[in-house]
């Protein structure tokens, strides 16, 4: 079984946010003193603000702040009761207000994420299907995920896609008895809209289909009574449409609010909706500033105060649209977000901002992917148009430079948000030498003898091996095993070798180093749809080879130019073929240039660990079991030495095509049964390129007594010194009775000792076994590009379905 860490997608979160701490970007703190909504100090820097989600500024209001103190004067810091028993005597006047302002009944709930947990497990029954955007808040997505514990299937929906959306109504409609699909108002990234007229007229279309809104960053800005912009896109609230508002944010108070037109729905949550009923209620100084805000929504001051935002935002939009900052969605929201797509550029541009007296948020992943990092301005009443002008006229200023400095362009930032922006220059990287970056098809068009300098002694990387490659999987009729290669050279103006790799893009499975449980289910529904969740993949090496497949100079003076010029060609080349997804993979955990890789907006995944046995032309004289530790060496008298004589392990070079045929059907049990690291099964015509290969042969082992086939190592000898043994078949009928597996790698030893091999590559899986013969075991990471989220998202949330 492959060795493989499940929770990478946590570990990779945590990764970027310590990345985005040590530059600066999360975890401060405000120190000031009193807060104006304006201004914020941030380690020494007085900043102006623009990363306020307080849109109106009602947080500061003074009617607000004095009901709140008389609040706490009056009743204290808490009503410590659950409101199942009791409410506090201020909670029905802000619930008669709300239902005023909303023109609908509320149920008032602590806050969103709460409020979530409360309602989506009591609305949505076990007959139900949920369909959430991917781009939906985590509040909404967690509490979802407490569905799957009923058996009530989630699924995600890409962002804002309703040809997919109205696809999976369809698949659902004849197994769901209702389907939910739950989406924001406005996002809280880009400011873009969810599209509630078009899902309101899919809803008529498909009387299945219920729509869960958290409207939270709508809400107070838009609207009539500033009832967000979820109700102001409906003239009524349908009684299959559920919307959360916030009490806090724009609304100034704390809290939020369910606005319900279902009776049933309404009473079925009121009456027992989890955390409303084991929960304590809002305390009373939050509960009399939202009676104080909403005082203010249902008076007219609520249109002047969406009037000065409005404002605002229009002078932003204006400013913005006589620059060329790529602003990714414009449109009317207080939330603005301008690309950088590198996350090195924008850790430049906000800390050069911040040193310029300007606060800024920058979108990072999981958010965002992380190649399309930006900067996430938002606006508010406390903002001055002036503020406006010298956050516009630092960004031109800076932007242009921070491009420069990382290495970027609007083209590139273009090409990741799918977008065309106006290039004024491309930066240039000066440099003492001229290196010359040379693209090949092939591995016969390359130089050959620096190829076999620099990258043939890994596994089967030598010329031979790669025409063995390219000749199995170059003109492969399955779109699963067709390659494109493609072969790097960069070399300096003396022809000297500074950069050697090759690339192929082939079709991967979503769930490769998915759990096994996932691709056992996908595998079920693959087996009537085959290419269901696969990707396009643009890699480094290729999916039968493993080590090191990216050759650099750490010595030349030019080797991070040179690494910055492949990464850029890759991006180029992902680019133009329209691939899912680019991996660098097998790298150490400490490799050097990790951050340069990461701040080109590639995120770092844990690998399968790879085995090798290291230094086997030093265990030639004795016994080779005298190499191992003591504690091997008591495995291998348990668990080896009293099966060498019940079997005999034979060397065939060519075997026959019967032969062949027999140990592919060996090698098809061993694929079958092993799905932790899942990729296609290989076709018989690449074990008929074996055959016909002078370099592959075939250690055949068969029991001793009847010469049963027992099982067949596949392996490929690089006389540069390394022994691979590729792939394996057994008969797992007799694996326990003769130890097939130790045997084959026992004798895979043997052989590489008797061709005095200097290593042995033994891949990627059954490490506890290998490391009892010997191999050291290294931990390996890749670098991940994708084209969003949405790919991580669902195998996440696919992971979590197959616990239930």
């Amino acid at each position: 079984m492959a060795k493989i860490k499940h929770n990478n997608f946590l570990d990779t979160v945590d990764r970027v946010i310590t990345e985005a701490k040590s530059e600066g970007m999360v975890h401060l703190r405000a120190e000031d003193k009193d807060f104006t909504g304006r201004i914020l100090t941030i380690n020494g820097n007085t900043c102006y603000h623009f990363g306020h989600t307080g849109y109106l500024g009602l947080e500061l209001d003074h009617r607000i702040k004095s009901a709140a103190i008389q609040a706490v004067l009056n009743y204290g810091t808490q009503f410590p009761l659950s409101k199942t028993y009791i409410a506090h005597p201020l909670y029905e006047e802000l619930e008669e207000k709300l239902e005023l302002l909303f023109g609908n009944p509320v149920i008032i709930t602590k806050n969103s994420t709460l409020g979530h947990l409360a309602v989506i497990p009591t609305v949505v029954r076990d007959g139900d299907a949920v369909l959430l955007d991917h781009q939906v808040h985590w509040s909404v997505q967690n509490a979802a995920q407490q569905l799957k514990l009923r058996g009530i299937p989630v699924q995600l929906v890409r962002h804002n896609n309703l040809e997919m959306l109205e696809s999976l109504i369809q698949k659902l409609s004849s197994k769901a008895d209702h389907i939910w699909y739950m989406a924001d108002g406005v996002y809280s990234m880009y400011g873009d809209y969810a599209p509630v007229k078009e899902l309101l007229a899919l809803s008529k279309k498909y009387p299945q289909l219920h729509l869960y809104f958290d409207d939270v960053h709508g809400m107070s800005w838009r609207g009539k009574n500033g009832m967000g912009y979820v109700m102001s896109q409906l003239d009524f609230l349908p009684e299959h449409v559920l919307v959360f508002g916030t009490l806090s944010k724009t609304f100034g108070a704390s809290g939020s609010a369910l606005v319900c037109s279902n009776k049933h729905f309404y009473e079925r949550i009121k009456n027992f909706g989890g955390p409303l009923t084991f929960s304590a209620q809002l305390e009373p100084s939050a509960v009399a500033a939202a009676i104080a805000s909403a005082d203010i929504h249902l008076s007219q001051e609520i249109y002047d105060l969406q009037n000065a935002l409005k404002k605002r935002i229009d002078y932003f939009n204006q400013r913005l649209a006589k620059t060329n900052l790529p602003l990714i969605a414009r449109n009317s929201s207080p939330v603005f977000y301008i690309g950088t797509g590198l996350p090195a550029t924008g850790y430049f541009i906000v800390n050069k901002l911040m040193a310029a007296g300007i606060y800024v948020n920058l979108g990072l992943f999981p958010a965002v992917p992380v190649k399309n990092t930006g900067l996430r301005i938002t606006l508010s009443n406390h903002n001055a148009i002036a503020d406006i002008d010298h956050l516009v006229n630092h960004l031109e200023k800076e932007y242009p430079q921070a491009l420069t400095v990382t290495h970027n362009s609007l083209n590139r930032i273009g090409n990741v948000f799918r977008m065309n922006f106006k290039e004024d220059s491309k930066p240039s990287i000066k440099t003492d030498q001229e290196l010359q970056l040379q693209v090949f098809d092939t591995i016969s068009e390359t130089n050959t003898s620096l190829w076999m300098e620099c990258l043939g002694s890994t596994n089967v990387l030598d010329i031979d091996g790669m025409r063995f490659l390219e000749k199995s999987f170059n003109s492969m009729k399955n779109p699963q095993h067709q390659w494109r290669f493609r072969y790097i050279q960069i070399v300096d103006d003396a022809n000297c070798p500074v950069l050697m790799t090759f690339l192929t893009e082939s079709l991967w499975k979503d769930d490769m180093l998915a759990p096994a449980s996932v691709s056992k289910k996908l595998e079920q529904l693959r087996a009537t749809a085959p290419n269901l969740y696969t990707s396009r993949v643009l890699s480094i090496g290729c999916l039968f080879t493993e080590g090191n497949h990216l050759y650099l100079n750490d010595k030349h003076p030019q080797v991070e130019v040179a690494l910055r010029q492949m990464l850029m060609y890759v991006e180029r080349l992902g680019h133009r073929w329209n691939i899912d997804m680019t991996v660098l993979r097998d790298f150490d955990l400490n490799y050097k240039w990790s951050k340069l890789i990461q701040d080109q907006g590639y995120f770092t995944m844990d690998m399968p660990e790879s085995c090798v046995l290291e230094d086997l032309d030093l265990k030639m004289e004795k016994d080779y079991s005298h190499y191992l530790s003591q504690r091997s060496q008591k495995h291998f008298k348990k668990d080896i030495e009293p099966y060498l004589d019940k079997v005999r392990c034979n060397l065939i070079k060519q075997p026959k095509p019967a032969q062949l045929d027999t140990y592919y059907q060996l090698y098809l049990q061993v694929k079958s049964k092993n799905i932790s690291l899942n990729t296609f099964t290989y076709p018989f015509e690449v074990f008929e390129q074996m055959r016909k290969h002078s370099k592959w042969e075939f250690l055949v082992l068969n029991s001793a007594n009847d010469d049963h086939l027992l099982g067949v190592m596949f392996c490929y000898k690089n006389y540069l010194g390394t022994y691979v043994p590729s792939l394996i078949g057994m008969d797992y009928h007799y694996l326990m009775e003769f130890q097939t597996y130790r045997q084959l790698l026992y004798h895979t030893i043997l052989r590489a000792r008797e061709l005095h091999m200097k290593k042995v590559d033994f891949g990627m899986s059954a490490n506890f076994e290998k490391r009892k013969l010997g191999a050291t075991i290294i931990p390996k990471q890749a670098f991940i590009q994708t084209a969003d989220n949405y790919l991580l998202e669902q195998l996440e949330m696919m992971r979590t379905n197959t616990k239930t």
